[in-house]
């Protein structure tokens, strides 16, 4: 059977979801971390003026890798542009950042899974519980929504209540396009994918601090909770820390099951700086969570190194890879998006119309990609004139057609072969997703 496009259908749904949020005074819950993102804006000439300069070497990087200098950051930029990879690489160095300001020009932006989840879902009229490490002004600024709260001495409050005297912490974004000609060591290459790299300079996510109150005030109030989605984990390079971190939340989410069955817990994943940090946290996490979302980038890197290697751009591949791990981590079910589809393949989960989540991912993220901002309703109704990626309508038609070991719901995108914006549209996708779990 042919996907049947039922984007309006669940667009017209929203309002009724947002309603059942201000009526209930339940909410979806996103935690854990938050920055400022400094957003260098894409010049390929001066990039290539940059690399005149600094690339010293082949470009290249290797796993747990940081950017100490500015000939670090030419060699590892260039190897992720010139491969179209997203990923994410530690950063030590103040001076590079005060140096790029001499190539590029900067803006600001909001960064963190959860914390663009819930500023994706504030756009849309959603009403949102969170948990996030950095309160700088700098940062609730962009998330000035109505009905944004979180936890304060035990207390739900606006965020605005929750703001620090702190200064932000910086985690340096950059985006390149495809097609663009990059000149490295007397080669020229086209960078085959618009895609971005995020640096991270600050050490209070090496740690990953959680707060007291607000876990309490979820085990309280689990009966109000619609779902909570978790991310933050990928920049702990320490297996101890990590440790110390599961010890306090295994408990947490264990105690918020027994009282709330229906809860849903979805783990959203990232490039990891350490793959073992990876490995731990997805053996533990497995037992807890329902969800475990990946982007295809995300599940590519994992086949490779578990030595099982998927061909993301074969729906067969990626289908064997997705039974791998869930055999390597039997959580209830996984979804993949990316910049063609969104695919749910697990367990079927009653009650809850998972096609409507991939559906709205699929439509705030190409918004986001679309128009470079959070998007409205509005925004979104005119997102749908945007055709639907060929790629995943063939997708969608061949699963239809496979028999599988698992339940797979896969919906074709909205597709823009360049897209205006590519940072946080995984995190866009993810708050779209919340919005099947309100029941």
């Amino acid at each position: 059977m042919a996907y049947q496009d039922k984007y309006l259908e669940y667009l017209e749904a929203v309002p009724g979801v947002v309603d059942r949020c201000r009526e209930t005074g339940n909410r979806p819950v996103l935690a854990y971390t938050s920055n400022l993102d400094a957003i260098v804006k894409w010049d390929v000439e001066s990039f290539n003026s940059l690399l005149e300069k600094y690339l010293k070497d082949e470009p290249s990087f290797a796993e747990e890798e940081s950017v100490d200098n500015m000939e670090d950051f030419a060699r590892i930029v260039t190897y992720f542009a010139i491969n179209g990879y997203g990923g994410e690489v530690d950063i030590t160095s103040g001076e590079v950042i005060e140096e790029l300001k001499s190539y590029f020009e900067m803006q600001h932006g909001l960064g963190g899974t959860c914390a663009q989840g819930a500023a994706a879902l504030g756009a849309m009229g959603m009403p949102v519980m969170v948990h996030i490490t950095d309160r700088s002004k700098e940062v609730l600024e962009w998330m000035d929504y109505e009905g944004m709260e979180s936890i304060k001495g035990e207390e739900r409050v606006p965020l605005a209540q929750c703001v620090s005297g702190d200064e932000p912490l910086i985690h340096l974004i950059m985006q390149f396009t495809k097609g663009d000609i990059i000149r490295a060591n007397g080669r020229e290459y086209e960078i085959p994918l618009s895609n971005r790299l995020i640096m991270g300079y600050d050490q209070v996510h090496k740690i990953m601090p959680v707060e007291k109150d607000f876990l309490n005030y979820m085990e309280a109030h689990s009966e109000n909770m619609y779902s909570y989605d978790v991310s933050g984990f990928n920049a702990i390079v320490s297996l101890d820390v990590l440790k110390e971190r599961l010890c306090e939340l295994e408990r947490h989410y264990q105690i918020l099951k027994e009282k709330n069955p229906d809860l849903k817990i979805y783990f959203e994943s990232a490039h990891f700086i350490s793959a073992k940090i990876r490995d731990y946290l997805y053996s533990v996490l497995a037992g807890y969570v329902d969800i475990m979302g990946m982007n295809e980038e995300e599940l590519v890197d994992l086949t490779k190194k578990k030595e099982h290697p998927v061909d993301k751009d074969d729906i067969v591949s990626v289908l064997s890879g997705l039974d791998y791990v869930l055999e390597l981590y039997p959580v209830k079910g996984i979804v993949m998006h990316s910049k063609d589809y969104a695919l749910y393949y697990g367990e079927p989960m009653d009650g809850v119309d998972l096609e409507m989540g991939l559906t709205l991912g699929n439509l705030m993220s190409g918004t986001r990609a679309r128009i470079g901002r959070y998007g409205t309703q509005s925004d979104c109704r005119e997102s749908l004139e945007l055709e639907l990626s060929p790629t995943g309508v063939e997708f969608a038609e061949k699963i239809n057609k496979m028999d599988l070991k698992h339940t797979a719901i896969l919906v074709p995108s909205r597709y823009m072969e360049k897209p205006r914006f590519t940072i946080g549209l995984g995190d866009t996708f993810v708050a779209g997703m919340q919005m099947c779990f309100v029941k």
